[in-house]
Order: structure tokens, then sequence, then C-alpha cells
């Protein structure tokens, strides 16, 4: 994705977001290689935010650990929005 967007709260607290891909490797009916790549919005809150700030920037590898949450709003025009997050529990970075 990018690099990661951080907020900093009127009460002081740090929020990270930023996306991630996942690659799925497969073979399809032809013998030929497929890949599928999915995008992932993540959000961290905290220490974890304030790590993402310092560590994390576009390309990087990491692992992370969380759950998935669901969240529906209407806009400005009145059309029901959804969108599904990863909230971070823990991250840890890979590679180099």
């Amino acid at each position: 994705g990018n690099d990661p967007e951080i907020i900093n709260t009127d009460a002081g607290r740090k929020i990270a977001k930023f996306s991630i891909a996942t690659n799925e490797v497969y073979k399809n009916s032809e013998g030929g290689k497929e890949t599928n790549t999915e995008w992932h919005r993540v959000v961290c809150f905290g220490k974890t935010a304030e790590i993402v700030e310092n560590y994390l920037s576009k390309g990087k590898e990491i692992a992370i650990d969380g759950k998935l949450t669901h969240n529906s709003w209407e806009d400005k025009e009145g059309n029901k929005r959804f969108n599904t997050e990863v909230v971070c529990n823990e991250l840890l970075m890979l590679g180099k």
C-alpha cells in the first residue's frame, strides 16, 4: 500500500492506518500459475501505532495478529457505506 497514516487524537492517543496485501498462488485448470492479491485495511492503536509510525513504511514485510471488524454508516448523500478493517493486536516486523 502506502506509508501509514498517523492520527493523533485530542486525548493524546495515536492511531495508525495502513493497507497490506496478501497473495494466494495456485494452479489454474491448465496447470498455469495464478496469483490472487487482496488488500486489507489495518488499524493500530496506542503503543502499536507508535511502532508503526517509527518503523513501518511502504513495502516493509510484516505479520499481524488481530480481529476483523465491520463498520457501516451513511454518507452525505444518504447512501449506506461499509468497510472491513483488521484491528491489530500484535505486529511483527519481518525481513531485514
